[in-house]
């Protein structure tokens, strides 16, 4: 069985719109073939998005979380000593916190990475899978071009 971790937004796709994933990754996800595990990072990073306004998650943010985490079936990777020691260590090029959690929880545990993130995916020290959506068209977009007015951008393929 193969294990995949799961980019928070990845994560967070496929429990709000799966229109955002390319068929790759609806596939993956869908597979008896795969394990999904999931960071306790992205716990946390769903919060931020929910404070701060950039994420709408209906009865309560933690209440929410709690439902998904109970439906999905994804393990916990948790954040351990050595993937806080590695986080500091893989190569990068930004400093955000919550993808050197993810990238480091990947090459500590020896977890392919599925993600949209091309910083991420760019990334040496872990194997990573594409999941980059394939239309030329913003899925939202009534006009059929590729410019974004989503409200939640962070979301957002394009």
């Amino acid at each position: 069985m193969t294990p995949l971790l799961l980019d928070t937004h990845i994560w967070l796709w496929s429990l709000l719109d799966t229109r955002r994933l390319s068929p790759n990754a609806l596939d993956l996800l869908a597979s008896d073939a795969v394990s999904l595990h999931l960071s306790s990072i992205s716990i946390w990073e769903t919060l931020l998005l929910a404070e701060r306004g950039r994420l709408e998650l209906s009865g309560g943010r933690l209440r929410w979380i709690r439902g998904a985490l109970s439906e999905s079936p994804v393990t916990e990777t948790p954040i351990t000593n050595e993937v806080a020691l590695a986080s500091r260590s893989v190569r990068l090029a930004h400093e955000d916190p919550a993808d050197r959690f993810i990238a480091a929880s990947a090459k500590v545990f020896g977890l392919t990475l599925l993600t949209a993130d091309q910083r991420l995916l760019a990334c040496p020290d872990i194997d990573s899978v594409s999941s980059r959506p394939l239309w030329g068209t913003h899925p939202d977009s009534a006009q059929g071009d590729r410019r974004c007015d989503c409200r939640n951008r962070w979301l957002c393929p394009m």
